[in-house]
């Protein structure tokens, strides 16, 4: 488990480094200051290290194998070809901060990151931290998005995003349409179509790729190929960036396998049907949202964010000194966001801080050194 928090927290601390978020990201940064002997502290908004993952549906069963899903110092335990479940990660997670002793806060909602005095102040309800660091880890999935034509539907048609699915029997009996034809909505549709009518509402073609090929795991062949070394400013990583793959999923075995119809984009609703892009209606009792999130930073008080409101960084470092994120999507590579490789965009972050805070160290000494001098 992480460190106990105190029931009654001074109103200020001061630490080298700040990271906000107890994540896979957070959790990752934090294995490297303790290597590196840094006083930093750990901030997490929910009850629990790892809280995204709590909150996602209980069937969830990871795409890369446990060999691919480890975070560094400490590999994923069981059998390495198999695939973890939500509650393995979370286990694994609670595991990984207990091993390194990582200083982790929970509880802790960021209100404001701002600077003052050449310091970085974290505000939070009853208190606030000064770092010369701050490491903003609180992952690409924060703000789930609903078309605000989902406010159509009539109150008795149950709707939820997936970050808020959880399980078969929450969904009331009758036609359920899941609308979102990622990952995340192959599985839900998969889960569903044993207990209900279900079709999947597809809005982009992705490319379908086999869990597994010639005998080995997917995520084998990719590493194998580079895959993961496609930096994201390379001319191919700037194409590969707006596509995504469908793994062990297509819709040809969500029909034949599951029974699942597939239908074109959800462009409206009214009352209790929905409409689609081909201009056909469809009646349905619930609608499972499985379409995606955005960032959502703007406790974040520094001009680090682009008209779309992506974070302007280089493979994490922003144009102020001393402030980084990680974990993002396409943070460097493909693997920016995942379990088993956010752990490279650590690595690089965490010795960029230190390049940055020896020299800031050697520039001061150097000043007082020469006005000692005078």
């Amino acid at each position: 488990m992480s460190r106990a928090t105190p029931s009654q927290p001074p109103r200020k601390a001061d630490v080298d480094v700040v990271v906000i978020g107890g994540g896979q990201a957070g959790l990752a940064i934090g294995y490297f200051l303790a290597r590196q002997g840094r006083r930093f502290v750990i901030l997490e908004a929910g009850d629990s290290v790892g809280s995204a993952w709590r909150d996602r549906w209980e069937s969830l069963v990871l795409f890369t194998s446990r060999r691919f899903s480890s975070l560094p110092g400490l590999a994923f335990p069981g059998d390495p070809d198999r695939h973890p479940s939500r509650h393995e990660v979370i286990a694994y997670l609670e595991q990984y901060a207990s091993r390194f002793d990582l200083p982790v806060e929970l509880n802790r909602t960021v209100r404001s990151l701002r600077r003052r005095d050449g310091r970085f102040v974290v505000e939070l309800a009853d208190r606030h931290i000064e770092a010369g660091q701050v490491v903003v880890g609180t992952g690409p999935f924060q703000e789930p998005i609903v078309p605000s034509f989902a406010e159509e539907l009539a109150p008795e048609v149950f709707q939820v995003h997936s970050a808020h699915y959880r399980r078969p029997s929450d969904l009331p009996e009758g036609r359920i349409v899941v609308v979102g034809g990622g990952n995340t909505g192959f599985q839900i549709a998969k889960e569903l179509s044993a207990s209900h009518t279900v079709h999947l509402a597809v809005g982009s073609r992705q490319t379908p790729l086999p869990q597994t090929l010639l005998g080995r795991d997917l995520f084998w062949w990719l590493t194998r190929l580079g895959y993961f070394k496609i930096a994201v400013d390379s001319p191919l990583g700037r194409r590969m960036q707006h596509r995504d793959a469908l793994i062990g999923s297509t819709p040809r075995e969500l029909r034949a396998r599951y029974g699942v119809e597939l239908k074109p984009r959800v462009v409206g609703a009214s009352g209790h049907t929905l409409t689609f892009a081909d201009q056909s209606d469809l009646d349905v009792d619930a609608v499972i949202w499985a379409t995606g999130y955005r960032p959502d930073h703007s406790w974040v008080e520094f001009p680090v964010f682009g008209d779309d409101g992506r974070v302007r960084h280089r493979r994490g470092v922003t144009d102020i000194p001393g402030l980084y994120f990680l974990g993002l999507s396409w943070q460097h590579t493909r693997g920016s966001a995942l379990l088993g490789w956010v752990g490279d965009d650590a690595k690089y972050i965490a010795e960029h801080m230190e390049t940055a805070s020896t020299a800031q160290t050697a520039t001061r000494n150097n000043k007082a050194h020469s006005r000692s001098e005078r």
